[in-house]
């Protein structure tokens, strides 16, 4: 799980069922399984969340100003993105740590924006447990049919996948134009 949000094309969505079918297997222990998954997901998070943070504010601006093109940012919405952590920051990554493609990137936005550490690790482990022990739930109870995790939630992941493509080529389309 560590993995995974360092290096995000590693998907949880294989991972934590397998555990949870290799605990109900007896190989594994489910409480074990959850624990040690939240907490690699966790750690791998808080690194992104650290190269966010530091960044300086004059670098992003000027980072911003230069390729935000390319990510569909300005400096409005490096502002808009400071507000939004600031009022409702740890709410964002709770959610965004249930969202695959998110998950793994919601932690930058919060070191970028100087979300305090103690909330964004707070918000983080709470978010990932519930998935970690979503995912873990559903191989253990599934057993040996674990397959069928994979056959519902890779449709499910791309289609996140390709929402989130689609959103950000109409945003580039629509900044071009203006």
């Amino acid at each position: 799980m560590f993995a995974e949000n360092v290096i995000p094309p590693i998907p949880s969505e294989l991972i934590m069922p397998l555990a949870g079918f290799a605990a109900a297997r007896g190989d594994l222990s489910f409480a074990g399984v959850v624990i040690a998954g939240t907490a690699g997901a966790v750690a791998g998070a808080y690194g992104w969340y650290e190269v966010g943070r530091r960044v300086p504010d004059a670098t992003l601006e000027r980072w911003i100003g230069r390729y935000g093109r390319w990510l569909t940012l300005d400096r409005d919405d490096l502002d808009r993105a400071r507000q939004l952590f600031r009022r409702r920051g740890g709410l964002a990554v709770f959610v965004g740590r249930l969202i695959p493609a998110v998950r793994t990137l919601i932690s930058v936005p919060a070191g970028l924006t100087r979300m305090p550490h103690a909330p964004f690790l707070a918000w983080t482990t709470a978010g990932t447990a519930i998935w970690t022990l979503l995912l873990a739930a559903t191989g253990y109870l599934l057993e040996h049919e674990y397959r069928r995790v994979e056959r519902w939630l890779d449709p499910a992941t791309g289609i996140v996948f390709g929402l989130i493509l689609m959103l950000y080529i109409y945003r580039l389309v629509r900044r071009s134009r203006a």
